[in-house]
């Protein structure tokens, strides 16, 4: 992709993301090109419809996890990064869930989201359970819940004092539950 294409794509993604956080999954698809100073048949070029646009941004989310994430990290270092980095995306997520209407194929394309991050955490998984970090049984689906688990503690859209406190109580009561006995 040319750097300029790629540039609207990634001008478009953002647009995206903020309206649809601001004015939910339905904001006019002309709403979010004009935001990102495109026409629409630049969006259309890159994205088929609304949902695609919306997993290529929680795509884009993964793709910086993969590019940040070191799987040599002790768990209790790598968990609060990776909640950090993708507490937007994550209540974006949340929001776009309860408009969307999911097809089944809609619903493989989801799931696929989610193996991608479980292939993620399996060499860490391996690895803090070799350290007696995590117990022996845990998997790398266990942690892309726990995850999950401690955006659930967060409010605030803003990482700030009161929400690094929520994500350390959450954090302690996932490791505890993650630990070996």
């Amino acid at each position: 992709m040319r750097r300029d294409a790629r540039a609207r794509r990634e001008a478009l993604l953002e647009a995206a993301a903020a309206s649809f956080d601001a004015e939910g999954f339905g904001v006019p698809l002309e709403d979010i090109a004009a935001r990102a100073g495109v026409g629409r048949g630049t969006l259309y070029r890159n994205f088929k419809d609304r949902l695609d646009l919306a997993f290529a941004i929680f795509d884009r989310q993964i793709a910086v996890f993969e590019e940040r994430f070191d799987p040599t990290m002790p768990i209790a270092e790598l968990l609060p990064l990776l909640v950090r980095d993708g507490l937007f995306s994550w209540q974006l997520f949340t929001r776009l869930r309860l408009d969307m209407q999911l097809s089944r194929d809609n619903l493989v394309t989801f799931a696929a989201l989610g193996d991608r991050l479980e292939r993620l955490f399996a060499g860490s998984v391996e690895r803090a359970i070799a350290r007696g970090e995590l117990r022996p049984d845990v998997t790398p689906r266990h942690l892309v819940t726990a995850m999950r688990m401690m955006w659930g503690f967060i409010v605030d859209k803003q990482v700030n004092d009161a929400v690094e406190a929520e994500i350390a109580e959450a954090l302690d009561l996932v490791l505890r539950g993650l630990a070996p006995r």
